[in-house]
């Protein structure tokens, strides 16, 4: 099997996985692989480690450089360590930036205009990215200001700054509700909701009580010829059909598919769930 541009998943097992991205190597908790490692021998290749054992722990950082960039899928990302272990992509979603674009070239074939995309709850924008590649309209929309200025930079490091991104600070649930009012709509969603999280103004986010709401939102700014929305979630119990029963309430009749988002690596590596995703398409 092909490695795909700079992201490696050259191992997993005992609660952790062990990634290359470009020339770093990170070994980072990942509570679902209780299996044993395959390639013991690789982990002490590790540039550095992340772990919660007793609070959010680095060790090796300081060997690390402050930031770097990978292209993954086409898109250029400038990834950094966070306190929180995290470094700007969620590799996991890159089957869905390759879908967005596949769906949204095939699109600009037999559209006069070209699709408006949606990204909510949208990180540092491998997505959006990928679909601006693919000639899509883009709206990035995020709480954190420091996430949308890590994508806006990502948008440079792609050379599409001049591109027409809309990038947008704000709650989901306030932005969707003045959309509406305003009349403006997509043919293309994609929302990442997380399991706890604070708007803009400090507003509460959970899951279980508020992606309902955000999906009838979503449904009112769809426009009268959409593409797709695609929902995602690594929070626990949010199973594969979970969410796609979430989009066929919200959005009705349509064509729905599902599944789990996996890391990838070489023939011998063992496939790693780390979250899930449902997609509703228009028929």
């Amino acid at each position: 099997m092909h490695i795909p541009d700079d992201y490696e998943l050259m191992d997993s097992g005992n609660g952790q996985k062990l990634e290359r991205f470009g020339p770093v190597i990170l070994a980072r908790p990942c509570a679902q692989a209780v299996w044993e490692p395959r390639h013991p021998e690789l982990w002490d290749s590790a540039n550095a480690s992340f772990d919660r054992k007793e609070g959010l722990n680095w060790h090796g950082r300081e060997r690390l450089p402050e930031d770097w960039v990978v292209t993954v899928r086409g898109v250029r990302m400038r990834l950094s360590t966070t306190d929180f272990g995290h470094l700007g992509i969620f590799p996991e979603t890159m089957d869905q930036w390759s879908w967005i674009a596949s769906q949204l070239r095939d699109a600009a074939k037999s559209r006069s205009t070209a699709p408006r995309f949606l990204n909510l709850f949208a990180y540092s924008g491998g997505a959006t990215l990928a679909a601006a590649k693919a000639g899509a309209q883009c709206c990035h929309l995020d709480a954190s200001k420091g996430m949308v200025e890590w994508a806006r930079a990502n948008a440079v490091l792609n050379g599409l700054q001049n591109s027409g991104i809309r990038f947008i600070v704000d709650d989901v649930g306030g932005f969707l509700r003045r959309e509406v009012r305003r009349g403006r709509n997509y043919e293309c969603v994609l929302l990442d909701p997380p399991s706890f999280g604070r708007g803009k103004r400090g507003e509460l986010y959970k899951i279980e009580k508020n992606v309902q709401e955000t999906l009838n939102l979503v449904g009112q700014v769809l426009s009268d010829t959409p593409l797709f929305v695609i929902l995602t979630s690594h929070t626990p119990g949010f199973s594969p059909i979970v969410l796609q029963n979430l989009l066929e309430q919200a959005l009705g009749q349509g064509r729905l598919t599902c599944g789990e988002m996996l890391l990838r690596g070489g023939p011998d590596v063992l496939d790693l769930p780390s979250g899930n995703w449902a997609r509703w398409q228009a028929t």
